[in-house]
């Protein structure tokens, strides 16, 4: 992490990249909120890059993080090392997303570490039955994987199939295995 001088502003997007045992990761946040969440790209130029990529002209910095997002630094790299928490006591801000895909980080982010749900089960929770590849299409943009936990969705048939992160469906399954979820990966015969 590269330590700036810029003093805070409210508006400013700060970022920082971090190890944990699956690889670099980093974070972006606004003032003590979360606005993103990076899984490990093939560089750490590619992680930061893709950290900082949606904001644009924003300004964007790299920083070291303050104690609330330190704090949430390290949860996720326990969390990452097998010290499992449901990670929801991080504050994130969503506020750039749509109600409907708040609506499904919502639900989504309720999902305990070892769970799952279809796409089908998050679309009924949040009223909207049948909006299933809607529910997909919103993690599928999801700002803030890991935290809002994207990872614990699967297809009706617990097969896994397409997820956005890097590495796919194999960082899927990883992530999965490490939270010691069963009966995903195989469809099912009904």
């Amino acid at each position: 992490m590269i330590a700036g001088t810029l003093d805070h502003m409210a508006t400013e997007v700060v970022a920082a990249l971090f190890d944990t045992t699956i690889g670099l990761c980093a974070v972006a946040w606004r003032g003590t909120a979360i606005v993103r969440f990076q899984l490990p790209e093939a560089t750490e130029e590619k992680t930061l890059a893709r950290i900082t990529r949606p904001f644009g002209d924003a300004l964007v910095r790299e920083d070291a993080p303050g104690p609330a997002v330190l704090a949430a630094i390290t949860g996720i790299q326990a969390h990452l090392a097998g010290d499992l928490d449901s990670l929801r006591w991080i504050e994130t801000s969503l506020d750039a997303v749509s109600p409907f895909h708040r609506d499904v980080y919502a639900v989504t982010r309720s999902i305990d570490p070892g769970h799952t749900l279809s796409y089908g089960q998050v679309a009924a929770r949040i009223g909207k039955p049948g909006a299933a590849q809607a529910v997909g299409r919103a993690l599928g943009e999801n700002p803030i994987p890991l935290i809002i936990p994207c990872h614990r969705v699967l297809a009706a048939d617990h097969a896994l199939h397409g997820f956005s992160a890097p590495g796919g469906i194999d960082t899927k399954a990883r992530l999965l295995t490490l939270e010691g979820t069963a009966g995903f990966g195989e469809p099912t015969l009904f």
